[in-house]
C-alpha cells in the first residue's frame, strides 16, 4: 500500500510524537494506541475464532463515496473483520447502499457473503474496537493519520459522509479544516477541500440501534441523506 507522511501523534506519556509513512490500512498488529490494543488481545484470548484486529477499510478504492464510521463494534466488524458487519447499525447501512445502487451481491451479515461495493468505500475514524464503543481524543488523533491517508489514496473521490460527530470531526481535521468552520448536524452539507480538489462533506446521525430505537434517526431521514449524496455524485 502507498503511504504517505504525515504526522502521528501517539498518546501521551507513551513516545515521542513522529513522522511516519503512514498506510491507508493500520497493521494487523498495530500497537499505537497501548489501551486498544490490550483490549482487544484480551478479547483474542477469550475469542480466538474472531478477527480481533485493526479492521480494514472496504469497498471501492476507485469509487467516488467514502462513509466513515466511528470504530468497529465489539461483536459487530471486531468479530467478522468487516465494517458495520454483525450487528445492526450495518442493517441499516448496507440496505441503503442496495437501495441507491452501491452495492452489488446480497449482504447476508458475514464477511464471505458475496456482498461487493460499486462506487464507494466504508472506514472508520478509529480502527481498532474501544471499550464501551468510546474512543479517548488520543486514540481518535493517533488513528487519524489513516484516515488522512485512506482519503488521499482514493482518486476518484467526490463525496464523504460522516455517520456521528466523531466521525465528522476526525474528518474535518483530516482534510485540515476546523470543526467549529463545519460544525456537525444531520443533513448537513459541508464544501470541503481534499487532495483530490472539491468534496461534499454529508453529516448524518450514526446508523446504531441506539439511534434508530429511540428514533434520533428513521429509515426516511438515513435514505434522504443518501438522496442528497446521489445528487452530488449525479446519479
Amino acid at each position: 500500500m502507498k503511504g504517505r507522511r504525515v504526522n502521528a501523534r501517539i498518546p501521551a506519556g507513551r513516545a515521542p510524537r513522529v513522522m511516519v509513512a503512514a498506510p491507508a490500512e493500520a497493521p494487523r498488529d498495530c500497537a499505537l494506541c497501548p489501551r486498544l490494543a490490550t483490549f482487544i488481545a484480551t478479547n483474542r484470548a477469550a475469542h480466538p475464532d474472531w478477527f480481533n484486529a485493526p479492521v480494514p477499510s472496504f469497498g471501492d478504492a476507485t469509487g467516488r463515496l467514502l462513509i466513515v464510521g466511528l470504530a468497529p463494534g465489539l461483536q459487530g466488524a471486531n468479530r467478522t473483520g468487516r465494517p458495520f458487519t454483525g450487528d445492526y447499525a450495518g442493517d441499516l447501512l448496507y440496505s441503503t447502499l442496495a437501495k441507491y445502487g452501491l452495492s452489488t451481491g446480497q449482504f447476508a451479515a458475514r464477511p464471505d457473503d458475496g456482498l461487493a461495493l460499486k462506487d464507494a468505500m466504508i472506514t472508520n475514524a478509529v480502527r481498532c474496537v474501544p471499550p464501551e464503543n468510546k474512543p479517548t481524543g488520543a486514540e481518535i488523533l493517533t488513528c487519524r493519520q489513516f484516515l488522512v491517508s485512506r482519503i488521499a489514496e482514493m482518486p476518484n473521490l467526490k463525496v464523504i459522509l460522516a455517520l456521528g460527530r466523531i466521525a465528522h470531526d476526525s474528518t474535518v481535521r483530516a482534510l485540515n479544516g476546523k470543526p467549529a468552520s463545519a460544525v456537525f448536524g444531520h443533513a448537513r452539507r459541508h464544501s470541503m477541500r481534499g487532495p483530490q480538489g472539491p468534496l461534499a462533506l454529508h453529516d448524518s446521525y450514526h446508523c446504531s440501534r441506539y439511534n434508530t430505537n429511540t428514533g434520533r434517526l428513521t429509515t426516511e431521514m438515513f435514505h434522504n441523506v443518501f438522496a442528497a449524496i446521489a445528487k452530488d455524485l449525479g446519479a
